[in-house]
Parts: C-alpha cells; structure tokens; sequence
C-alpha cells in the first residue's frame, strides 16, 4: 500500500512541477514593438522594415530535434508567401557559425538567418527554451508567441483570423488561395 501511495505523491508532485512551468513559461510579450539584427551576410534586419507584413522570429538551435523539425514548414510558409510574411531565423546556443549555415544550407532555408544569443534575444522577448517563435502583425506589434514546435497550418490559421481585425490587413490565406 505504502508504495502505491508513493507512486501517487511522486505523480502529483510532477504535475504540480508540469503546471507550474507551463504557467511561468507562459510570459507576456515583449513590450517593445522594435528589433534590429545583422543576419549572417551582414544585412540589417528592422521590425519596422517589414511593416504590412506578418513577422515571425523563430529561435532554433542545430541539435534540436523539434527546431529541425518545423523548418521545413517555415521555410514553405515564406517561400509561398514572401508578399505578407516575413521569416526571420535565429540560431542560438551554437560555437560555429558554419555548423549553423551548414544545417540551414541542407534544411534548403531561404529567409534570413542570424547567429543569435540571449542579448539579442532580449529584444524580442525571453526564450527560455527552443524553439521558440515570436509573431508580429502587419503593424508590428507583438501578437503572439509559442514556446515549442510551430507548423505552417497553425501559423496560417492564427494569421487568418486575426488579420481581420487589423485595419488594412488581408487575411493570410487569401494569399496563398490566388496562387492556386
């Protein structure tokens, strides 16, 4: 009986831990509506460049699985949608820049990557794990952000909806639906 109850308190110990990282990962997003990286040619990259677009900051790293995993879907979303959304990829936690530009190379990214650490990070907002993906609206200002894996439906899905409740936005989809 003793070992039952053991396992009992061992398992509502781990949910309680569970919950609350899901409730302290669940952050607000940066106040600041600004950015400025130098991607890995030396280009200048600025929220404020991309206004009228949707914005998304992917922080990826080479060794995780779930990071290299969803950048095939970042990589169709931009390509197919290079008109309304912009993709930004910052590697992190990495010792050689080549190692980064090597993976990006073979995963066939075509948006701008830059080689990132926690003080460029700090300008979005606070990545405490990988990936993570932080989405501006057309205006620039932060709409939403994921801790874990994103995929190109999702993204699409949450764009669609809130891009009618932006003054002068089309809805994502429409895009992708006149190519067709």
């Amino acid at each position: 009986m003793k070992r039952r109850q053991m396992k009992r308190c061992h398992l509502s110990i781990l949910l309680y831990r569970f919950c609350l990282w899901i409730m302290l990962s669940a952050v607000p997003v940066a106040q600041t509506y600004g950015f400025t990286f130098t991607d890995h040619t030396g280009k200048k990259l600025s929220l404020s460049d991309f206004k009228g677009k949707w914005v998304l900051v992917n922080f990826w790293a080479t060794w995780c699985p779930p990071c290299l995993k969803e950048i095939p879907d970042l990589v169709s979303l931009y390509e197919s949608r290079k008109k309304d959304i912009m993709v930004i990829g910052v590697a992190m936690d990495y010792r050689n820049p080549d190692v980064v530009l090597k993976h990006a190379k073979r995963l066939s990214v075509t948006y701008p990557i830059v080689l990132g650490d926690q003080e460029l990070a700090r300008q979005v907002g606070p990545v405490s794990m990988l990936p993570t993906t932080y989405v501006f609206d057309p205006e620039g200002k932060p709409a939403v952000y994921k801790i874990g894996i994103v995929s190109r439906e999702a993204l699409e899905e949450f764009m669609d909806e809130n891009s009618n409740k932006i003054p002068n936005s089309q809805p994502a989809g429409k895009a992708q639906q006149k190519g067709r």
